[in-house]
């Protein structure tokens, strides 16, 4: 697991001063590419290499709004690991309290195509393992 920090930027909350919901998805993003660079394959080096892992499916739970200012913890795991695809869970917190959990599942592709990880990028497979 990894955590993250994102403290939320005045543009990110709505007229009532609460985080609009959309901005979580790109907290994800950045917890997301945070963890892969941490574990030193980053995205850059994953598409260097010809392979992309684009987005199927999405989710968030929220559970209490944030607002300006607050300084969210994001803890980053992978949930599910399997050759064409895996899933990240994000556990989203101010302080104590939960405030979002997310999912993101990606695959991974070369040239439009589905590849097999395991295969394509051992050592990516065995770092997010």
């Amino acid at each position: 697991m990894h955590t993250y920090r994102h403290e939320v930027k005045y543009y990110e909350c709505d007229r009532m001063g609460i985080t609009h919901h959309s901005n979580y998805v790109r907290f994800m993003e950045e917890a997301r590419v945070d963890f892969l660079d941490k574990i030193g394959y980053g995205f850059d080096r994953i598409e260097a290499e010809g392979v992309f892992s684009p987005v199927i499916a999405i989710s968030c739970n929220y559970k209490h709004p944030t607002t300006f200012k607050d300084v969210i913890e994001i803890d980053v795991s992978i949930s599910k690991m399997q050759d064409l695809k895996f899933e990240f869970t994000y556990t989203m917190r101010v302080g104590d309290k939960v405030v979002c959990i997310g999912q993101s599942t990606h695959c991974f592709t070369e040239n439009g195509r589905p590849v097999v990880i395991s295969k394509r990028l051992p050592e990516l497979f065995e770092r997010l393992q």
